[in-house]
């Protein structure tokens, strides 16, 4: 892992134009794909800004962990904030600390078995609306789901009857995460073509749905006990003062997006992976019939599904929703024996480690019985599993993720199986989060 006599880290040829933003652009986990084969450190340029891209877990856990200090979030988020504002995902240092703590109970163990109900009672419905012999797209199917169970367990909102526009909404806002990526795209916001007004729109959506529900709850004056309420409560540790509108969109809107999109994403990619691998989806649906014996699907039986959980977790590793991580150097820092300037963008890959055969036997292949001989944990703990990252900026509801997948895959396995749709092509969306790029069209089959 140290440098040779280099001075800086290999890299591949440039485009024509702008360092290698084209190639990166048009297909990012190919590109960095193709940056590992160069070594654990390698080189690119967005633009005029330098980049480095780690491909080994001590490096990673070296940029999350040990040095994170050292770093801010990517340029990706730092501009998301006009769209997203000073919410989790986006805020920095002593003010994102502050937030994580202030919302870490919506998320401890207990509250989130109190949301398994919901996640149960919405995964039945969907499982009620569909019919046999019907094809659907089910990534759009996946986004409404997983978006009525998040405004309903966080926010106790019923957004049943907006979940379309919000999706469309929130859609347009997660492809626009690669338009604010564009040189100067901080003067093109500015300009009046139809993108910007679409996203104007988007954020007018989601504005008017939000502030509904936080009007809605101040009046009623009730404490709910979820995440929307902790917010109206919270005071700032100095000031005393409460939280103002705005700084509760804002974290709303964070959580909205995160905790639907993401989800939705893991659902999605797991039956289309199911679909292609007829055993593992034969022993999914024996272990839901052995343990549920034809009755419906209890809190209870989370922990007793566990070859659903592998299931998961290896669609994730194949998979994984957040495919890169980046960090904004603060301060001169050393990867590998290389120096790496203040203002260079460091980038890891979970995508890139996961199909690493260096840590992984049989990269490639969806292997669910892999997870019996090393735990998540475990592996998370090596720095070659990362599908909610690592570190203080690890994702919060990663055990709410966890349960809400290993839930719905079980409700909806239980009455249907699915089967991809005759000419349904396979690509990677690799946006905020890795999305099927041509949509995900799937029979829906009564088992």
């Amino acid at each position: 892992m140290k440098a040779t006599e280099q001075t800086a880290p290999p890299t591949v040829k440039t485009d024509l134009f702008g360092g290698h933003f084209r190639s990166f652009r048009k297909d990012p986990p190919a590109f960095l794909t193709r940056l590992s084969t160069l070594g654990d450190v390698s080189a690119f340029r967005l633009g005029k800004i330098p980049a480095f891209f780690l491909n080994h877990p001590d490096l990673i856990r070296d940029l999350l962990v040990t040095n994170h200090a050292k770093f801010m979030k990517g340029r990706a988020l730092q501009r998301a904030k006009g769209l997203l504002g000073e919410g989790l995902l986006t805020s920095e240092k002593e003010f994102h600390l502050r937030q994580r703590r202030m919302i870490q109970p919506a998320f401890h163990r207990n509250r989130i078995n109190d949301y398994a109900r919901s996640m149960i009672e919405f995964g039945e419905k969907m499982a009620g609306e569909w019919r046999g012999g019907e094809t659907r797209d089910i990534d759009r199917e996946m986004m409404r789901l997983t978006l009525w169970i998040v405004g309903k367990t966080l926010f106790g909102a019923n957004v049943e009857n907006d979940a379309d526009e919000v999706g469309k909404a929130m859609t347009t806002i997660v492809s626009m995460f690669n338009f604010i990526l564009l040189p100067y795209s901080e003067l093109l916001e500015k300009l009046p073509f139809p993108p910007i007004t679409k996203l104007k729109n988007a954020r007018k959506t989601l504005d008017e749905v939000i502030y509904k529900i936080i009007e809605t709850r101040r009046k009623s004056g009730e404490d709910t006990g979820d995440l929307l309420s902790m917010l109206l409560m919270a005071q700032d540790e100095e000031t005393g003062g409460a939280m103002t509108d705005k700084q509760i969109r804002d974290e709303c809107l964070t959580l909205f997006l995160a905790g639907h999109e993401t989800t939705a994403n893991a659902l999605t990619w797991t039956f289309y992976l199911l679909s292609q691998n007829p055993e593992a989806e034969q022993k999914f649906h024996a272990e839901i019939d052995e343990i549920l014996d034809n009755r419906a699907v209890t809190p209870e039986d989370y922990p007793r599904l566990k070859f659903t959980e592998q299931i998961l977790a290896e669609s994730m590793r194949l998979f994984p929703p957040a495919w890169a991580i980046g960090r904004l150097a603060l301060e001169e820092h050393e990867f590998g024996g290389y120096k790496i300037a203040p203002k260079s963008l460091v980038l890891a890959s979970p995508f890139v480690m996961h199909h690493d055969a260096r840590f992984w036997e049989n990269a490639e292949e969806f292997i669910p019985e892999r997870w019996e001989t090393v735990s998540v944990k475990e592996a998370g703990n090596k720095f070659i599993y990362l599908p909610f990252s690592k570190g203080i900026r690890s994702c919060i509801g990663e055990g709410f993720a966890w349960m809400e997948g290993i839930l719905l895959l079980a409700v909806l396995g239980r009455k249907w199986k699915l089967s991809l749709a005759l000419g349904q092509k396979i690509g990677l969306q690799a946006m905020v989060t890795l999305r099927p790029k041509y949509g995900m069209k799937m029979r829906i089959e009564s088992r």
